[in-house]
C-alpha cells in the first residue's frame, strides 16, 4: 500500500512559534517606524550617536557644529547681513529646498523598512515553490524517469505557490494605494517631475501591471492544480492518456513560464529601481529561485526519509538533486558575472549606479553572498560522495538558501531603503513568518496525498533507480 505522511504536532508547534515570533518582530517594525521628518532624524541621530559615541567628530555630526546647525536653519550664517542679501537668501532657499527633499527621502527610506522587511521573505518563498514548479514541469516535460519518486514532495512545496502570490500582491496593492514607497513610479508626483520614469509610463503604470500580475499568478496556479488533480488521479487509473495530457499541459506550460517569469522579474523587483535595467535579469532571478527550489526538494526529502518515510528514495536520487544544486550555483554564478561584468565595464552611468550603490553600501553581504552562492557549493558539491551524504547536503543546503536570501535581498533593499538597511528585529521577524508559513502549508500539501506517485508509467523505473550507484 502506498504510504502517506502524516504531519507530526512538532512540526505544527515549529511552524506556528516562527509565525507567532515572526508577526511580533514585524508589528515591532510598523510600530518603530517613523511618522514624521522630526522622528526620522531622531533615529538617524541616534544611529549616528552609537556609532560615534564618544568622539569629536561623533559630537560635530550630532548638530553641534556649526554646519550641522546650518541643515536646520539656525545656524549664524542664516541670521548675518551675507544672510539678509538677495544672493544669500537664494542660496539659502536652495539649500532649505534641498534639505527639505533630502529629509523626506530619508522619511521614506525608514518606512519603506518595515514593508521591505516583509517583501523580501514574501518573495523569496514565492520564489523558492516557483522555481519548484518549474523544475517539476520539466521534469514532466522531458518526461525524465529519475524523479517520480520526488513528485508528490514537489507538488507539496508548489502548494505554497498561490498562498506565496496572494501574500506579494497584497504588499504590490499596497504599494499602490501608497502605504508606502517601494516603488517610486507610483508616484504620480514622482513621475511628473522623472523624464526616464514618464517614459516608461506606457509599461509601469498600474492598471496594466496588475492586470500582468493577475495573469502570471493565475497562470501558474492553473497549471499546479491541473497537474496536482491529474497526477493523483493517476495513482487510482491505468490511462496512459493523463500521463499525455500532463506531458502536454507541461510543455505548454514552460513556454508561459519562460515569459511570465520575466516580467514577473522584472515587474515585481526591477521596477523597484526604475532607472536601471539589466536584459539577463529575468534569467538572473529564475537561476536563483530554481537552485532556491531543488534545493528545498532536497532538505525536505532528507527529513522525511530521517524519519521513516520515503524508503523508495535512495543515495542516487539525493545524488542527481546534488547534481543539480551543483550546476545551477554554477548558471547563477555565470549570469552573476556577466550581468556585473559588462555594466560594470562598459560604466555607463544609469546602469553602473545600481552596483556602485551596493558595493559602497552592501558591500560585505553583496559579496559575501557570492561566497555562500558559489564558492562553498563550488568546493563541497564537487565531490560525487558529497552529494550522496545527507548531512553534507543538508548544511550545503541550509548554505544556499541562505545565500539566495541575502540576494534577494541585494535586490530589494538598496533601492528601497538606500543606505538605512540594518538585519534587526522587523527583518529577522518577517523572514520567521513567512518561514513558519512556508512550512505549514509545504507539509499539510505532503500530507493530503500518497507519497508515491504510483500510477506514473516510470514510477517502477524510478523507484529501481537507488539501486545505481556512481564511481
Amino acid at each position: 500500500m502506498n504510504e502517506k505522511y502524516t504531519i507530526s504536532k512538532q512540526i505544527k508547534i515549529l511552524a506556528i512559534s516562527f509565525m507567532l515570533i515572526g508577526l511580533a518582530g514585524i508589528v515591532y517594525g510598523f510600530v518603530s517606524a517613523p511618522s514624521n521628518i522630526e522622528e526620522a532624524k531622531a533615529i538617524v541621530a541616534s544611529k549616528s550617536h552609537d556609532s560615534h559615541h564618544g568622539s569629536d567628530h561623533g559630537e560635530s555630526d550630532h548638530g553641534e557644529s556649526d554646519h550641522g546647525e546650518s541643515d536646520h536653519g539656525e545656524s549664524d550664517h542664516g541670521e548675518s547681513d551675507h544672510g539678509e542679501s538677495d544672493h544669500g537668501e537664494s542660496d539659502h532657499g536652495e539649500s532649505a529646498h534641498h534639505s527639505v527633499d533630502h529629509d523626506k527621502h530619508l522619511l521614506h527610506q525608514l518606512q519603506n523598512k518595515p514593508w521591505a522587511s516583509i517583501y523580501v521573505p514574501a518573495l523569496f518563498f514565492m520564489l523558492i515553490s516557483l522555481g519548484v514548479l518549474a523544475f517539476y514541469a520539466i521534469q514532466r516535460a522531458s518526461q525524465a524517469g529519475w524523479s517520480i519518486v520526488l513528485f508528490r514532495v514537489m507538488e507539496g512545496i508548489t502548494g505554497y505557490l498561490l498562498i506565496g502570490c496572494i501574500s506579494v500582491l497584497i504588499i504590490l496593492l499596497m504599494s499602490g494605494l501608497h502605504f508606502n514607497h517601494l516603488f517610486i513610479w507610483m508616484d504620480p508626483d514622482v513621475v511628473a517631475h522623472d523624464e526616464i520614469i514618464r517614459n516608461k509610463t506606457s509599461y509601469l503604470n498600474l492598471p496594466f501591471f496588475f492586470i500582468r500580475a493577475i495573469i502570471y499568478v493565475s497562470g501558474w496556479v492553473l497549471y499546479r492544480n491541473i497537474t496536482r488533480r491529474l497526477s493523483i488521479e493517476q495513482d487510482n487509473s491505468t490511462d496512459i492518456n493523463i500521463h499525455k495530457k500532463l506531458f502536454n499541459f507541461s510543455a505548454g506550460f514552460l513556454v508561459f513560464f519562460l515569459i511570465s517569469e520575466s516580467m514577473m522579474s522584472w515587474d515585481w523587483i526591477m521596477s523597484i529601481d526604475p532607472h536601471w535595467f539589466s536584459t539577463l535579469f529575468g534569467w538572473y532571478v529564475f537561476a536563483g529561485a530554481w537552485v532556491s527550489g531543488v534545493t528545498t526538494i532536497a532538505i525536505i526529502t532528507i527529513y522525511l526519509k530521517s524519519i521513516g518515510y520515503l524508503k523508495f528514495v535512495g543515495d542516487s536520487h539525493i545524488h542527481d538533486l546534488g547534481k543539480f544544486m551543483f550546476a545551477v550555483s554554477v548558471f547563477w554564478a555565470y549570469l552573476w558575472f556577466s550581468q556585473f561584468m559588462l555594466i560594470w565595464y562598459s560604466n555607463i552611468p544609469e546602469e553602473v549606479t545600481y552596483f556602485i550603490t551596493r558595493i559602497e553600501d552592501y558591500n560585505f553581504i553583496f559579496f559575501g553572498m557570492v561566497v555562500l552562492n558559489l564558492i562553498f557549493p563550488l568546493i563541497v558539491l564537487m565531490n560525487s560522495d558529497f552529494k550522496k551524504t545527507h548531512f553534507i547536503v543538508i548544511l550545503t543546503g541550509i548554505v544556499i538558501i541562505v545565500g539566495h536570501y541575502i540576494d534577494v535581498f541585494n535586490m530589494i533593499m538598496p533601492s528601497a531603503v538606500g543606505d538605512q538597511w540594518s538585519i534587526g528585529v522587523s527583518e529577522i521577524g518577517g523572514f520567521l513568518f513567512f518561514l513558519g508559513l512556508f512550512i505549514l502549508v509545504v507539509f499539510r500539501e505532503i500530507s493530503k496525498a500518497p507519497l508515491l506517485a504510483s500510477g506514473d508509467p516510470f514510477a517502477e523505473e524510478s523507484k529501481g533507480f537507488k539501486y545505481y550507484y556512481y564511481d
